[in-house]
């Protein structure tokens, strides 16, 4: 089976959701559970999944540095729905370290799983802070 980068964008958000609220889980573990949830058979993991999960857990604290300045000053990263905030910090890594990835990709892709996993309020918000960091270039 393969996957479009758009369903490993899914995959990923799933993983580091997962991992959010249980970071000693088996990672391998958890993608296997992600790509096969009918447990027939071990499936090979796509790179592009673990580069974005890893990448995003290993870059955690650089990624929330770079989103806190596009909150309001009464918001912090703790207020953030954390649909909102793993969303970012997807958007985030693939916008610094994936040089493959159009910055217009990146946000579009972000406000997609937006509309998958969270809200119209969410999505603009989600939308907003991509445009307001690409606009600015701080990335």
């Amino acid at each position: 089976m393969s996957l479009t980068r758009h369903e490993i964008r899914e995959k990923a958000f799933q993983a580091l959701f997962a991992l959010n609220a249980n970071p000693d889980a088996d990672e391998n573990q958890l993608f296997q559970q992600l790509l096969n949830p009918d447990e027939t058979a071990e499936m090979e993991i796509p790179a592009y999944l673990s580069t974005l999960v890893t990448g995003v857990r290993e870059h955690q604290a650089e990624l929330d540095a770079q989103i806190q300045p596009y909150l309001s000053q009464t918001w912090s990263l703790d207020r953030l729905a954390k649909t909102d905030l793993i969303i970012l910090r997807i958007a985030f890594f693939e916008l610094k370290f994936v040089d493959d990835v159009p910055d217009k990709v990146a946000v579009n892709e972000a406000i997609e799983l937006t509309k998958a996993f969270s809200d119209d309020r969410s999505r603009k918000f989600v939308s907003g802070v991509l445009g307001k960091a690409v606009t600015n270039q701080a990335l």
